[in-house]
């Protein structure tokens, strides 16, 4: 017998029953098996997992599918902010499941939308236009190390921009490791600074940036660093560095994210000093 169950999580946890009918689930089934409590009729002729995500069945039960940062989030995508509020994409025709005053974001932009989850490249598309360049710049190239973005879906996201932010798609690298690691290279090209990342240094190991071949910039994320033991690691590092003729500067991701005009400050002092 088929298992609905396994056919609603591949389609993302939610699906309209036309679609589970053309893999062979009746109506007549699926009514059977939400009245034995294995499926879930979000609204008429929308199904779900019992193991659907919260947010999934929240956009489900619009009409629409989970966008934005929502779906970025749920597929582990790096975002610089988590969102509060459930983002859903309505597609042009949904507006009459969106009360006025619900408390999701709708977007209303056009597409083939199907309930669940949407496509990368539209999630992404709606986030720029929902929290900006740096956000969007942090996931798109998240999502493409995480190698969730064909070349296709790169050429979608580019020209669903505006065209004064095409340059970020055309600025963005698939080897990005970290949300950080974008960031800092953003804003650092903004103000006119190139950086190589990643970069091996003898006797030191990988760094994180490098400017000018003297000055290392690390760049620690809320995950790592933690400890003693990986304490004493960095000091080492940092000491073999300046052996090497290198000043390093550490910056944490509060620093990073919240205290930028400080970081920028110490980048461009350490700079001057180099430079002399």
């Amino acid at each position: 017998m088929i298992d609905v169950n396994v056919f609603l999580e591949r389609l993302g946890g939610v699906a309209r029953g036309t679609r589970l009918q053309a893999f062979g689930c009746s109506r007549s089934r699926l009514g059977a098996e939400c009245r034995a409590g294995r499926i879930v009729r979000v609204r008429p002729g929308v199904f779900a997992s019992r193991r659907a995500a919260t947010d999934v069945v929240a956009a489900a039960a619009h009409g629409g599918a989970l966008t934005c940062a929502s779906a970025l989030r749920i597929r582990e995508v790096w975002t610089l902010e988590v969102p509060t509020e459930v983002h859903v994409w309505m597609g042009l025709g949904g507006r009459r499941h969106h009360p006025e005053h619900c408390g999701c974001v709708g977007h209303f932009t056009r597409g083939r939308m199907e309930v669940g989850i949407a496509p990368i490249e539209v999630a992404l598309t709606h986030a720029y236009a929902c929290y900006g360049e740096e956000f969007f710049f942090a996931a798109y190239e998240s999502a493409w190390n995480k190698r969730m973005l064909t070349a296709a879906a790169r050429a979608h996201v580019r020209s669903a921009l505006p065209a004064t932010a095409r340059w970020l798609v055309d600025f963005a690298r698939p080897d990005a490791e970290s949300g950080l690691e974008s960031l800092v290279r953003l804003r650092l090209h903004l103000i006119g600074v190139a950086v190589r990342t990643q970069v091996a240094v003898d006797g030191v190991g990988r760094v994180d940036f490098v400017i000018e071949d003297r000055v290392i910039l690390e760049a620690d994320g809320r995950e790592n660093h933690d400890g003693a033991a990986k304490r004493h690691r960095d000091l080492m590092r940092d000491a073999r560095a300046s052996d090497l003729g290198f000043e390093t500067l550490r910056f944490d991701y509060s620093m990073i994210v919240y205290s930028w005009d400080v970081v920028e400050a110490a980048i461009l002092a350490a700079l001057a000093r180099a430079r002399a």
